[in-house]
């Protein structure tokens, strides 16, 4: 039985589980009992649970420096906007930290808005970008929207996911930036067709319109390249990532080009704890982590034995199977938080998504053929 935390804000609806240990793809209770995670913290746990070269490197730095504010430079902060600025595709050159994937996406949106003096901004159906203000307004669903509405905040186009029609219109020169996930994690796992990603891109080229990847949860290898602008080739002006780069400590990216770039000032962004020694240093060895291990190749060979198999799996059970890499999202005949309920009584984190059909799968890039074969297991047992 857990115990209640009533100082805290009831703002989570939390698994029934109290996790104190953990390592790679597994959680251990307070018990004993050892739980298979194909959530991996809501595609957080890149590297999984603990990795000992990330654990090692966060020691080390909070043993040298825990913190200074961006006020002075620091080696770690440099380093890791080199290593960033490198894995990403031309023109993508230049970093902002901050702290959160909301946080990314906000100064992304600011950013769109300072350089072009416009102020629209045109979002996908189904996006889903962050909870503060500018980030709700582009965020789709009735809830997100009248938050931003309560702070005065003017709502985003919203344009259908995946539709060529209506394009043109929409994306024209009172614009300041489309932003979208070229996979949605909210919405299921749902890719976008390079054909559509193709011609945002060259209607955001002709309207001086920017364009802003948010990779919070498909980037940093999880759809089977480093950013998924590289994996479905098309490349924005502005990419913004989070979630897995320090696998668990809170850290944003904001990568945008150096034309971009050229228009900023010092005191135009700004964050007292972006790109902090500690979470720079787990973010570095995080991505000494994902090359070293070939992360980004597990994550494309696991995401399509897990597809492959989900496909043939318990006849019409699952009727669909999204997604890209180890960004998976099943559709199915019935609730998908009833089978996540079925498959947590076996000690199997799954998560669930907007859309009520569809099981959402996150598990940690080095999940591997076995732990997929449990999965799997589970699942048909669940679902027959």
């Amino acid at each position: 039985m857990l115990k209640s935390a009533p100082a805290l804000l009831p703002v989570y609806a939390q698994f029934p589980l109290r996790p104190v240990s953990g390592r790679g793809s597994w959680l251990i209770d307070a018990d004993g009992n050892e739980w298979l995670d194909a959530y991996g913290g809501h595609a957080v746990s890149s590297t999984g649970h603990s990795h000992p070269v990330v654990v090692r490197a966060i020691a080390a730095q909070a043993e040298k420096l825990l913190f200074y504010s961006t006020a002075v430079p620091h080696p770690n902060r440099e380093l890791l906007a080199e290593r960033l600025a490198g894995l990403c595709p031309a023109p993508l050159s230049k970093v902002f930290f901050c702290n959160s994937g909301a946080e990314a996406n906000e100064n992304a949106l600011h950013l769109a808005r300072k350089v072009t003096g416009r102020k629209a901004v045109v979002s996908l159906e189904g996006g889903w970008h962050g909870r503060t203000v500018a980030c709700l307004a582009v965020t789709d669903g009735a809830k997100y929207e009248e938050g931003a509405t309560r702070a005065g905040m003017p709502l985003s186009r919203k344009i259908p996911f995946n539709q060529l029609a209506g394009l043109e219109r929409a994306i024209n020169p009172t614009v300041a930036a489309v932003i979208l996930e070229p996979v949605q994690g909210m919405a299921g796992a749902r890719a976008c067709d390079p054909a559509f990603l193709q011609q945002v891109r060259e209607l955001c080229t002709e309207h001086g319109v920017l364009l802003i990847y948010d990779e919070v949860q498909c980037g940093v290898g999880r759809c089977g390249a480093f950013t998924a602008a590289e994996a479905f080739g098309v490349v924005p002006d502005i990419l913004t990532m989070a979630k897995g780069l320090a696998s668990g400590l809170p850290i944003g990216a904001v990568v945008t080009t150096d034309a971009v770039s050229a228009t900023i000032r010092t005191g135009d962004l700004g964050s007292t704890f972006g790109g902090g020694p500690v979470p720079c240093a787990a973010a570095l060895a995080t991505l000494d982590v994902i090359e070293s291990e070939g992360l980004i190749a597990n994550a494309r060979e696991i995401g399509e034995y897990l597809r492959a198999e989900a496909r043939g799996l318990c006849g019409p059970a699952i009727t669909g199977v999204e997604g890209r890499g180890l960004l998976i999202g099943l559709r199915l005949n019935r609730a998908a938080a009833e089978v996540q309920k079925a498959l947590f009584g076996k000690r199997v984190i799954t998560g669930t998504a907007s859309d009520p059909a569809i099981l959402r799968l996150l598990p940690p890039l080095g999940f591997s053929r076995t732990e997929a074969d449990l999965l799997l297991a589970a699942l048909k047992e669940v679902l027959s």
